[in-house]
């Protein structure tokens, strides 16, 4: 195999595994809805102060998808 294939090869395989972030980007924005829905449903007065830390969490988690996204589409074609 010539070096620019290997090259080719190397650059989708890591940009495949740079993209698994994004998944788990989703997993996590699914689990912190979940959790504090669940919350809130045990206690509705709480919720309304939980809002903002559902707000944060949510952008915090939403923000790292994107980077893993950028990271994985560097990979690909920038390098």
């Amino acid at each position: 195999m010539d070096p620019v294939t290997a090259l080719k090869i190397a650059k989708f395989i890591g940009g495949g595994l740079a993209a698994i972030g994004t998944g788990a980007a989703a997993i996590g924005v699914g689990n912190l809805f979940g959790q504090f829905l669940s919350g809130a449903l045990r206690n509705p007065s709480a919720a309304q102060g939980q809002f903002a830390n559902l707000l944060f969490g949510f952008a915090v988690t939403e923000a790292l998808g994107i980077f893993a996204f950028v990271v994985a589409l560097l990979l690909i074609f920038a390098v």
